[in-house]
């Protein structure tokens, strides 16, 4: 064995060293906080529908009967709680911060609901907005939360590090959408979560297809999808493709996503169930 350097970025071996060093980035939540199971959502890069898929994965899993929670860590980019039509502000006191709850009863922590005017926009530097992401976790008093959804910024930069390693997450759902140079970026994120030994639940391909009114025909309008081919390489599960669905453009848009009507992620959730309950 060779001589050991202190230096785990450089070591390939896994010794009580560097499970030490990576416990003690981790934060510990507020005390009065209960959190079972945490899940991830992550983007190669942005526009493929990342919040989106976050709100639908939620409101899937409350539907489940599982008490669920969504900490928005896009802080210049947030947009969970105009999905949710969530304008009111954060109550709190001496003991933490108590996130408000839409109406099926999911919480919620966002920077636009700390902010007076939700247009206005977060002009911080890096150190910054993960201090802001660590603060949702730690200082938040999230009550008996049966699944955390983080809705990560797209990248593999400062936040999904910190996000990494600073929350106990269980694992990561990863979105794309049908265009090739999509599918290479994915990669890089299912690297970085290799990388940081983190599992990855699954796919979800957005704007996979959009169905003609009037036949039904499903029309490809970015092409042929590389999804299935992307999961089987990597060995993940294909949780679900997305379309180009007005209908729920439009509830997003009015803040009615829990009105939603649709099956697309309905098999994500549980399949997303079984993969933590097989962790306990």
């Amino acid at each position: 064995m060779s001589e050991c350097t202190h230096n785990c970025s450089t070591c390939s071996s896994s010794c009580s060293t560097e499970k030490k060093e990576k416990n003690s980035l981790m934060e510990q939540p507020h005390e009065l906080s209960s959190v079972k199971h945490i899940i991830a959502v992550v983007s190669g890069k942005g526009g493929v529908g990342k919040s989106l898929v976050t709100s639908m994965l939620a409101v899937n899993m409350q539907r489940l009967g599982y008490k669920t929670a969504i900490l928005d860590a896009d802080i210049t980019g947030p947009s969970i709680p105009k999905a949710f039509g969530i304008k009111a502000g954060i109550d709190g006191d001496d003991h933490g911060m108590i996130p408000p709850t839409t109406t099926s009863g999911i919480d919620i922590m966002s920077i636009n609901l700390l902010l007076e005017d939700e247009t206005r926009p977060v002009v911080w530097r890096g150190p910054v907005i993960a201090g802001a992401v660590k603060q949702f976790w730690t200082d938040t008093i999230w009550h008996e939360i049966d699944y955390m959804f983080i809705d990560c910024p797209p990248g593999t930069g400062d936040v999904p590090l910190t996000v990494f390693q600073s929350i106990p997450i269980d694992g990561i759902v990863i979105v794309s959408s049908p265009q090739e140079l999509v599918s290479m970026i994915v990669e890089k994120a299912a690297n970085m979560a290799s990388l940081m030994n983190i599992p990855v639940y699954g796919l979800v391909e957005n704007m996979s297809y959009v169905k003609c009114p009037d036949c039904g025909k499903e029309i490809k309008v970015f092409g042929d999808s590389h999804i299935e081919e992307l999961a089987e390489k990597h060995g993940y599960d294909l949780l679900g493709k997305i379309p180009m669905d007005p209908k729920l453009s439009a509830l997003v848009d009015k803040g009615w996503i829990e009105m939603m009507d649709n099956d697309y992620l309905e098999k994500a959730a549980e399949i997303l169930v079984n993969r933590t309950q097989k962790k306990m």
